[in-house]
């Protein structure tokens, strides 16, 4: 699979725009590009998202992460490779994304959340796990390709 099922962000420009603005603006959140993007690497995992998984990785490379930090990423629980203000974005970004799983109360989740994070940064953090999930749900509707390519 070279090209995607439809050239959306050309269909659809005013939208596609408008997403990139939301990203843009979450890009240049004081939580700081590493968390950011653990977060959306995160999220991007729990929805099966290849083309994103990839990009985000790459990205969390550029920063300077290690790789047993993004291999482990998926068992953040299990492991002492993340502090407590991460654990606590990671925790907020699974409860945000696993919408249909949490019925009930989302309290304990987000008093954990204002223990590490301040009102703005847990509504920055909250704007980047729902752009994340919109951007998914678009590459993994519209089957966009993962080149293959190394990873440094």
């Amino acid at each position: 699979m070279n090209e995607p099922r439809l050239p959306w962000a050309h269909i659809s420009p005013k939208a596609y725009q408008a997403m990139a603005g939301v990203s843009a603006a979450t890009a240049t959140s004081s939580l700081g590009p590493v968390l950011m993007e653990l977060v959306q690497t995160r999220v991007s995992q729990l929805n099966g998202c290849a083309f994103c998984l990839d990009m985000h990785a790459r990205d969390l490379r550029k920063h300077g992460e290690s790789w047993q930090r993004i291999n482990s990423l998926s068992t953040w629980r299990e492991t002492g490779l993340y502090s407590k203000r991460e654990r606590a974005a990671l925790n907020w970004a699974e409860t945000m994304t696993k919408l249909v799983e949490y019925h009930g109360s989302r309290d304990a989740d987000f008093d954990e959340m204002k223990g590490q994070f301040s009102d703005q940064e847990i509504v920055e953090l909250s704007w980047t796990i729902a752009q994340i999930n919109a951007w998914n749900r678009m590459a993994i509707g519209m089957q966009m390709p993962v080149a293959e390519k190394p990873i440094e």
